[in-house]
Formats: C-alpha cells, structure tokens, sequence
C-alpha cells in the first residue's frame, strides 16, 4: 500500500511515538504519574508520545491546525487543515502493564476526516486509512466481518468509571444487547476498538461521551473498511458530540436499534 505524503507522514509519526512509549511501557512501574481526574490519567510517557507527534506532523505541515488531548488546540494559517491527535489511547492500560494501547492520529479537511492511523505499537499492528483508498493493517487490506446474526455476533463498548453519570443507560443497554449476541468486550482503548471493526475482529462497537481524538481516526479506518458509523443519536454529530454506533453492514440496522432501545 503506498499511500499519500500526508498519510506517510503520519505513520511515520506513529512509529516515532510508539517507540517512546514502548520504552517506558517496559519501565511502567516507575513512570511517575499524576491524576488528572477520576480514573483518567496522564503519565511523563503521553507527554513525551505528544510532543514527537506534534514535532514531526507540525514540522512536516506547519500550516496546518492542530487538536490533541493534552497540549490542546491551536488554528492554524490553512483554516481547512486539522491533525487531530491521542498520543495514547488507553491509558490506564498502560500504567496497568496491560498491552492493548494506541497512538492515534486523523486528518481533517473541511470538517471531513480524509485519512487516520491507529497503531498498537505493543503488538506492532497500524492500522491506517485514507479516503477513498480503503483500510489497512500493516501489508494486509482489511474489511469488516461477515456476519450476519447478532447472535454470532461480538460488540465492544467503553463502560462508565469513576462515578460517571450514564452508568444506568449503559447498564440498560447492555441488557438489551447481551441476550441477542455472543458476547460484549470492554478493552479499554475506544480507537483500538474502532479500528478491530474495520479488520473485522470486532463485529460493532459503541459508545458515548467519547471525545475527538478518540474516534476521528478509527471512524475512517471503520468506513473505508466497508463498515457503517452513525452517532447514536441521529440529530447528533459523531465527531462533535463524541458518540458513535458502528458495525457491518448486515448488522448494522439491527444492532443500532438495540442500542438506541
């Protein structure tokens, strides 16, 4: 797969990043760690995932703006432009010792995401899309499951912590969902996630109260894989609002009905 400059640039900027953080993932213990919020957490190791990031993507294309979890956001001269960035996705996977963490970046053109790269640098997979291109991992084009029974079907979501107020909507929900599926996984990285529907490990996914960074790039990587993304919410917007409901195409109408009760 050869990709476009911009899309080269940013897998180069993933691996750069993910070879930071798997040096520290493998001295996790001593990574001196401050709280950020109930059961949100930021480590030296993110800062340090974002600072390569934005020195590669930013020097590469200067203009253009920039949107990331913890340095913010910033206009940038090409108004149309955006990279938007989670230098760690999962991050209390990471300060778990849990292998099963991302780098995620997406590019926005006129509101539009055209191209986003995941990559698990612990398990060495990039998933990667653009526009109109399709969807990859590594050398192999993906595309989203088969399925076409809910029944044989297995789901992820994120699920409420720290005291979070739509507990109870998500405990309706996965009530409504467990008995007419094969099973709902909760691993802790909403980018990875995305990214395994779109190489069809993953048969859906779904979640609220998401932000940007977390979903932009999987959402491109989900749709050039042939799957289906809507918010769950339909008068809402995915990226704006931070909630999304994805799955293949047979199941998709099925499984969002279930969601949205």
């Amino acid at each position: 797969m050869v990709g476009s400059a911009n899309l080269n640039i940013m897998i180069k900027a993933a691996r750069k990043a993910g070879r930071s953080l798997v040096k520290d993932f493998r001295e996790v213990e001593n990574l001196q760690v401050s709280m950020k919020g109930a059961g949100d957490f930021v480590s030296k190791a993110d800062l340090a995932a974002e600072k390569i990031l934005k020195e590669e993507l930013m020097g590469a294309r200067p203009t253009y703006g920039w949107l990331a979890e913890e340095g913010g956001g910033e206009d940038g001269q090409d108004p149309t432009r955006r990279w938007i960035v989670d230098p760690l996705d999962g991050t209390t996977n990471f300060l778990h010792g849990l292998p099963h963490w991302a780098v995620s970046i997406a590019l926005e053109h006129k509101g539009q995401v055209v191209a986003g790269v995941v990559f698990d640098p612990a398990k060495d997979e990039m998933f990667f899309a653009e526009k109109g291109a399709g969807a990859w991992m590594n050398e192999s084009r993906l595309r989203v499951s088969g399925r076409s029974k809910m029944i044989e079907s297995i789901f992820a979501t994120g699920l409420p912590f720290g005291g979070r107020s739509d507990l109870p909507e998500t405990l309706k929900e996965l009530g409504r969902l467990l008995p007419a599926c094969a099973g709902v996984r909760r691993w802790g990285a909403a980018a990875l996630d995305m990214a395994y529907v779109g190489a069809g490990r993953y048969d859906g996914f779904w979640e609220r109260r998401l932000n940007v960074w977390d979903v932009a790039a999987g959402l491109i990587i989900v749709r050039e894989a042939g799957g289906l993304a809507e918010p769950i919410d339909p008068e809402r917007d995915i990226l704006e609002h931070g909630q999304v409901v994805c799955a293949n195409e047979p199941i998709f109408a099925s499984f969002a009905k279930v969601i949205r009760g």
